[in-house]
């Protein structure tokens, strides 16, 4: 079946949180994607919605198939069905987790740059951020072992929260890093919770590996957080789930997110999980061949018309991490400019930890014509805006 994902979508006027901008502004900042879900998706919220009646729901057997022989296939990972918990978000999985795991004042380890609302659900709870800032060689992302060894040594490091694939940089990991991890959580009795929500957006040919199959103490010292969300654009019908195999942590976590409201599913959660892992991998290899397309098109484009910016080289996700430590001034300053001259709205690396400050993520997950456009204001703007510094001078 052909999936036209050059069709751009009008989502100005829908309460998206994406689009909430001005009429001139282009939005390509959070995580979302410009596409439609997978026909066999609608197909499957469509004939729920037609039945007419949306009282609770309940996680019938079929979600939980659904996960295992899609992560059996797709993954070679085999699951239990007793691992798996329903939750409507992973962030509200992460900060519940957070309150279960660890006490007040204890600290949660995190390896920056890294999705910035991993440090929301551990400050807002009272806990402390500890950061293993990953090592950048000029083109990859790099583990930083001892600091990582020293850090969890710290008796006050109880939980670590791992990024696999890591959001923004697009780094898999590889099997022999992630037992490293689980060798020194193990060491030193940190937990790690595994945040593998965009494991299905791998460049093609690329496979990530989960961290619970790695080894048995990897295994039975983590949570994986998974979801359908980000591959298959779900993000508003809030539908994930924690894959727990050690059953006294299970217990704990389980207890934790019944008791913070968030293992209940909404009445198109299911229906909408079922459908994309069971009929949408079709649609979800296309996408990937697209993304791929858009990432070769922007490397080129920038290679040819914005020297300065250097892309980083990315493995997974539909985000783009742009060195701009050439341009003058920090990333913060820029993206406000990029905004408030071209109308191109992005995220400044910063968010994502002190080492970001230099980087500006991108969101490619969009039409090809839509990518071009953003390419170019942003080619106008560092233009303009190191123009505009030269004069001040």
């Amino acid at each position: 079946m052909f999936y036209d994902f050059d069709q751009p979508v009008d989502r100005r006027n829908t309460h998206s949180l994406k689009w909430d901008v001005k009429e001139h502004e282009l939005p390509m900042w959070v995580a979302d994607m410009d596409f439609q879900v997978a026909p066999e998706i609608r197909t499957a919220i469509e004939e729920r919605a037609a039945h007419g009646v949306f009282g609770y729901s309940i996680v019938p057997k079929e979600w939980y198939l659904a996960y295992m022989s899609w992560w059996e296939r797709r993954h070679g990972f085999s699951m239990e069905k007793e691992w798996l918990v329903f939750c409507t978000g992973t962030i509200p999985a992460i900060s519940s987790m957070v309150r279960r795991l660890t006490t007040v004042g204890e600290n949660v380890l995190v390896q920056t740059p890294v999705y910035n609302h991993f440090f929301t659900s551990v400050v807002n709870n009272g806990r402390n951020i500890v950061e293993n800032p990953l090592r950048y060689d000029g083109n990859l992302y790099h583990m930083d072992f001892e600091d990582l060894e020293r850090k969890l040594s710290d008796a006050q490091t109880t939980l670590m929260i791992l990024c696999n694939p890591h959001n923004p940089v697009g780094r898999i990991w590889s099997r022999a890093e992630l037992e490293k991890v689980g060798e020194l959580c193990r060491k030193y009795y940190v937990t790690v919770i595994s945040d593998e929500i965009h494991c299905d957006l791998t460049s093609p040919g690329q496979e990530y590996i989960p961290f619970a199959s790695v080894s048995e103490s990897c295994r039975n010292n983590s949570i994986t957080c998974v979801a359908p969300t980000k591959a298959f654009n779900l993000a508003g019908l809030q539908t994930a789930a924690v894959a727990i195999p050690n059953p006294n942590l299970r217990h704990k976590v389980w207890r934790g997110l019944h008791t913070d409201e968030i293992a209940e599913p909404g009445c198109f959660a299911v229906e909408a999980a079922v459908a994309a892992f069971t009929k949408g991998e079709a649609w979800l290899d296309a996408l990937r061949n697209y993304i791929q397309e858009n990432k070769n098109f922007a490397e080129h484009f920038l290679e040819k018309e914005a020297g300065r910016i250097k892309l980083v080289s990315s493995r997974a996700t539909y985000l783009l991490w742009l060195d701009c430590r050439n341009i003058h001034g920090c990333a913060a300053e820029f993206t406000q400019y990029l905004r408030a001259h071209t109308g191109l709205y992005l995220t400044e690396g910063g968010q994502y930890g002190e080492n970001g400050r230099c980087f500006i993520r991108m969101n490619i997950a969009c039409p090809r014509s839509r990518l071009e456009d953003g390419l170019q204001r942003l080619v106008k703007g560092i233009r303009d805006y190191e123009e505009g510094i030269h004069a001040n001078c």
